[in-house]
């Protein structure tokens, strides 16, 4: 079998990146044109987005499908289909509407009277109360009678001070006679709930979606859209046409269709139903489960946290297999593959509204883990602060520290993923996104194991789409596509270096889903912070895994291919009785468990764990710490993998293993601060650690120092830059190079510069040059403040140096840099640090520079998105200088 590395270095890897498509019903030969644009990038696969279409699944449709099918043939690319024609996933093509009522969405609703008493002979109008056009979201559809469906109706004590729920409760459901309940009312204040099942509710914008808790239901969307592209391209399955995506498919059940805090607890929103519920309920709940329902609405202390528990649980787990599961299957029956994600916005990926309940469990039943990253959810420098963008307030901390890592955790322990992980990037950042801010963001997902990726997006519609831009072609209009395809083949490699393997990290930390549901909770991303903070690689593990497939040997836990020194469980309230019961077991074998902030005081269900709890505090195995002494506890008990020499907070680092090598990859995520530090790596052996280059596809031979089975290596990345540094046997047949050191003084460029432009559509034909004394920003409202891309620098400056090998260093750019000296290729950088190492193009006496810098359409544009950000200067601002080089011995 031929090593990653080789394959890597001999242009083999195979192809990571599928690209949205959009499709709007355009004629044959822009739709051949823009596949031709997506392949020349390096891409050998597209995800056509139908959304936009308007004709999906009627002759255009298909007509424009068999085009794309057989430029894919004739390509030898795939073809991935976003599985609805609305966004999010769950329209089912129009057809639920069609479906019979109790295939629609179902909902649980309360509305509630306040009495009091006493007040013999009294009496409540309940069918009323069940009338649909009394509810605050109102839908056009209602059932025969015009009534909700009652489930139960109760009445429950009130403190007659404060108005609080209290404990004593009347089940008045069997009371009601033509539609009204008949009380005599007890002495005191009085609330009575009336729960029933709602036909409307929810976001409106998703009334005529289907019901996620319904198997029948979902099936809706197999049998509309997945049917039909069975039918017509069942030959091209699992060849060409390789799988369905789904595109943030959830519950919907907040009028608000972007509520984060959608959730039991809120006021007024219905909850997720189904006929699945009720035997469900019971058997957590117990017979009288109906006089608990009005706790998912009102606090009534712990015992409010144990009906939301146990809702959570069965919503979560029912949409797990009648959504997901189902979809993945059926797919896999045929031989393609089912992948996406759903919405994990600012934690709602535990929660309702939008979310699906349970991050793993809503992804379990598809073939790769996948998250996406749009609308400046994550940004350069605001990793703990909150961003304000056109989607709202970001918890930049999630999006920074636990995004990724959720989804790439979820890769690593599913079996069936095959430790991939897909995250759609780079969309609706607006025009002011470029490729410096694309390979910052693929860095951050590349470091934390994130290997396949779905830019966002290529589009046929003519220039400019409004639609979530930036757009890669974007009709030739946008000025940094000629270098698109040098940031894919950059994203190819690394991902074939951190694919097929095994990932290594020494700490799991417990997904926070069933905590919060249960009482007051730590998010799972805060320890995580902390961790990379300290360069201690983890993953995020769910209860359901520990409990399932989890073991315990030689004191450490097993799950799949990964394997962990030590277990981190964030601040939890509650935890679910079993699991609690597992940690204890756990730890008796020896494996160490840190609670952070202290133990939890009871189980989920409310059932008795005194035992559990109290094996747990006494355990040696068991540890309690602080947040913030979490990573020293962590370090002073050998649990980590790579040192840094000092504190390097912006220090990101992950560790993957083949048969033959190990990869590391280290990136600095700072978009001001150079690290400058040592870091320790854990080797196997005595051998070479070689630097690897993806842009170059080149080795360098680094000069580590330290014993057998480890080995310290300086790094200096600066921001923006990352460093993939491999060791292995096979690493011994390789060419690389010996590193360059500075040979000299360096030399800065003081001369006059010509400057002529270039709009994307002209390039290379420059208008007339003017001359510039000293660079500066080409955007200052005296010079191009509207000018979006190319500028083209032009200098000479003599030489007298022997030295044929130099640094040229560009110092600040706007974005993209190329350069040229005496006519011959000097490099490109897509971001900083802007510095080619060069050989054989400078000469002793006077030589020309030629320097391309391209910035963004932002400048042209001033899109909507665009206004959420600091816009950049543009052009080459400097100093450049050249310093000469010498290798530092012979190569190797």
């Amino acid at each position: 079998m031929s090593s990653r590395i080789t394959e890597v270095l001999q242009g083999r890897e195979e192809n990571y990146i599928l690209p949205f498509l959009w499709q709007h019903g355009e004629e044959e030969e822009m739709i051949r044109e823009e596949m031709a644009r997506v392949h020349e990038s390096g891409i050998g696969a597209v995800c056509i987005e139908a959304r936009p279409h308007p004709d999906f699944l009627g002759p255009k449709w298909w007509l424009d499908m068999d085009i794309i099918m057989d430029e894919a043939r004739k390509r030898g690319m795939k073809v991935w289909l976003l599985d609805d024609d609305h966004f999010p996933t769950g329209h089912a093509a129009g057809k639920v509407k069609e479906a019979p009522e109790e295939l629609h969405r179902k909902f649980l609703g309360e509305r509630y009277v306040d009495t009091v008493g006493p007040a013999p002979g009294a009496s409540l109008l309940v069918d009323t109360l069940l009338m649909t056009g009394l509810r605050p979201t109102i839908s056009l559809r209602t059932n025969a009678s015009g009534r909700n469906k009652l489930i139960s109706v109760t009445a429950v004590r009130r403190d007659p001070v404060s108005g609080a729920l209290l404990s004593e409760s009347i089940d008045l459901t069997d009371r009601i006679q033509a539609g009204i309940v008949y009380w005599d009312i007890p002495e005191g204040y009085w609330r009575v709930f009336v729960i029933s099942e709602d036909n409307q509710g929810g976001s409106e914008k998703q009334a005529d979606y289907l019901n996620p808790l319904d198997r029948a239901s979902v099936r809706i969307l197999l049998d509309t859209v997945y049917e039909a592209i069975y039918e017509r391209y069942k030959d091209d399955f699992g060849q060409t046409f390789a799988g369905f995506f789904s595109d943030e498919p959830g519950f919907y059940n907040d009028k608000t269709t972007f509520d984060f805090e959608s959730r039991p607890g809120k006021a007024g929103v219905s909850l997720p139903w189904s006929s699945d519920m009720p035997p469900l309920l019971e058997q957590a709940l117990g017979g009288d489960y109906r006089n608990q329902l009005h706790l998912l609405w009102h606090d009534a202390g712990e015992q409010s946290d144990r009906v939301r528990y146990s809702y959570m649980n069965i919503v979560s787990r029912l949409y797990a297999e009648n959504f997901c599961n189902q979809l993945g299957d059926w797919c896999r029956a045929r031989g393609v593959e089912y992948i996406g994600h759903v919405l994990e916005d600012n934690n709602v990926h535990a929660r309702l509204g939008p979310g699906a309940g349970h991050f793993f469990r809503s992804m379990w039943g598809q073939d790769m883990s996948g998250l996406d990253v749009v609308l400046w959810q994550i940004v350069p420098g605001f990793d703990e602060i909150s961003f304000r963008s056109a989607s709202g307030v970001t918890d930049s901390e999630f999006f920074h520290y636990g995004l990724a890592k959720l989804g790439v955790s979820l890769g690593h322990i599913d079996p069936k993923k095959q430790g991939r992980t897909m995250c759609e990037v780079y969309g609706a950042y607006g025009w002011t996104e470029g490729l410096k801010l694309m390979k910052w963001l693929t860095d951050h997902m590349l470091v934390r194991g994130v290997n396949r990726f779905v830019p966002h997006a290529f589009t046929q519609k003519p220039f400019p789409d409004p639609d979530c831009g930036p757009h890669m072609y974007a009709g030739g209009k946008n000025p940094q596509y000629r270098y698109y395809g040098y940031l894919n083949r950059y994203i190819n490699r690394i991902s074939h270096l951190i694919s097929g393997g095994r990932h290594v990290a020494t700490a799991a930390v417990l997904y926070h889903g069933e905590a919060e549901w249960s009482g007051e909770a730590m998010y799972f991303h805060k320890p995580v912070r902390v961790l990379l903070q300290h360069q201690i690689d983890c993953e995020v593990l769910p209860a359901d895994i520990l409990l399932d497939e989890a073991k315990v040997k030689d004191s450490k836990l097993h799950v799949n291919l990964e394997e962990y020194q030590c277990l981190i469980i964030p601040y939890a309230e509650a935890l679910p009785a079993e699991l609690l019961r597992q940690l204890a077991d756990y730890a008796g074998l020896g494996l160490p468990v840190y609670f952070v902030d202290g133990l939890p005081v009871r189980s989920s269900e409310g059932t008795d764990v005194s035992a559990a709890l109290s094996f747990l505090s006494a355990c040696p195995n068991v540890k309690i710490s602080g947040l913030k002494g979490l990573a020293d506890m962590l370090t002073a008990a050998g649990y980590y993998e790579i040192k840094a020499d000092g504190y390097e907070p912006y220090l990101r680092n992950y560790h993957y293993v083949h048969e033959d090598s190990d990869v590391f990859m280290f990136f600095n995520e700072s978009p001001h601060k150079v690290i400058s530090t040592k870091v320790t790596l854990p080797l196997a052996g005595e051998g070479a650690v070689y630097g690897y280059d993806a842009f170059r596809n080149q080795l360098t031979l680094m000069e580590p120092s330290g014993e057998s089975g480890a080995a310290t290596v300086e790094l200096e990345l600066h921001p923006y830059e990352s460093i993939v540094l491999l060791y292995g046997a096979v690493l011994a047949d390789c060419s690389a190079e010996r590193a360059w050191t500075a040979d000299g003084p360096e030399l800065t460029l003081q001369g006059e510069w010509t400057v002529s432009t270039a709009v994307s559509e002209s390039y290379p034909a420059f208008d007339a040059p003017v001359t510039l004394k000293t660079l500066q920003n080409m955007s200052a409202p005296d010079l191009l403040p509207e000018f979006s891309g190319t500028f083209r620098y032009e200098t000479e400056f003599e030489w007298e140096d022997s030295a044929d090998s130099i640094l040229l260093e560009l110092g600040e750019v706007y974005e993209t840099a190329e350069a040229w000296i005496n006519g011959q290729p000097a490099g490109l950088c897509i971001c900083p640090p802007y510095r080619m190492e060069v050989t054989g193009a400078i000469r002793q006496g006077t030589n020309t520079l030629v320097v391309e810098v391209t910035n963004t359409l932002a400048k042209d544009q001033q899109d909507f998105l665009s206004a959420f950000a600091q816009q950049d200067p543009s052009g080459l601002i400097g100093p450049v200088t050249v310093t000469p080089l010498r290798r530092l011995v012979k190569e190797a």
